[in-house]
């Protein structure tokens, strides 16, 4: 299967924004960085496609960049809300079709979505949230929110479990939940049939509301 390859610009080095770059350039993607010292680009260009020193808030460095012609824009200026705002505005007016702003601050968010930004992302929630679901419930290997009721976990088969098939334990009748795929030895097999048997080494990547999945979570 042939992926498409996206044209990314990411506006502002800090630790988000390198680490956005160095994922997307090695995922085979197109990326531009922009930063306005080049002290935080100079160690990326081998990696990325382009990089840029300027100005960001100011319109002309933006349309220099042909911003329209982007998949995604992401403005990761979460320390200086000011800069944001007048960026991903800009970028907007410029035609960019997809803009992603960073913020430190939950407060900040709708401001942003108003000001033109598609998607607003917080990492620092997001990090603190799944450090906080994890690391509580005991018995969480890995946890994904999609939404704010429906999220992902990889979590290990009930004893009770153990030795019978997904039909056998009824998972969706009475958890629940879906069993996406199953882990086992760092191998993921994704969509077990019915018959699958539980082991106990296994991990279990399953989906489903939050509220039943952490009711599923109280019985280990």
């Amino acid at each position: 299967m042939n992926i498409k390859k996206k044209s990314v610009l990411i506006i502002g080095m800090g630790r988000f924004g390198r680490y956005l770059a160095t994922k997307f350039a090695e995922l085979g993607n197109e990326v531009m960085v922009v930063d306005q010292l080049e002290e935080r680009i100079s160690d990326l260009l081998p990696i990325v496609t382009s990089a840029q020193i300027g100005d960001c808030t100011n319109i002309e460095v933006l349309r220099s960049f042909g911003v329209s012609n982007f998949d995604i824009c992401f403005v990761c200026m979460g320390s200086n809300f000011q800069s944001s705002m007048e960026i991903t505005y800009q970028l907007k007016e410029l035609g960019a079709p997809y803009v992603i702003a960073k913020t430190n601050r939950e407060m900040h968010e709708k401001f942003l979505l108003r000001n033109g930004a598609d998607e607003v992302v917080y990492p620092e929630k997001e990090s603190a949230n799944k450090a906080a679901v994890r690391l509580s419930a005991g018995n969480v290997f890995d946890y994904v929110e999609l939404t704010p009721e429906y999220c992902i976990f990889e979590i290990p088969p009930l004893n009770s479990w153990i030795g019978k098939t997904i039909a056998q334990v009824a998972v969706r009748v009475k958890y629940k939940i879906n069993v996406l795929a199953t882990k086992y030895n760092d191998r993921v097999f994704p969509l077990p049939g019915a018959d699958h048997v539980f082991k106990k080494e296994e991990h279990l990547i399953v989906a489903g509301n939050r509220v039943d999945i952490m009711n599923l979570l109280k019985k280990f």
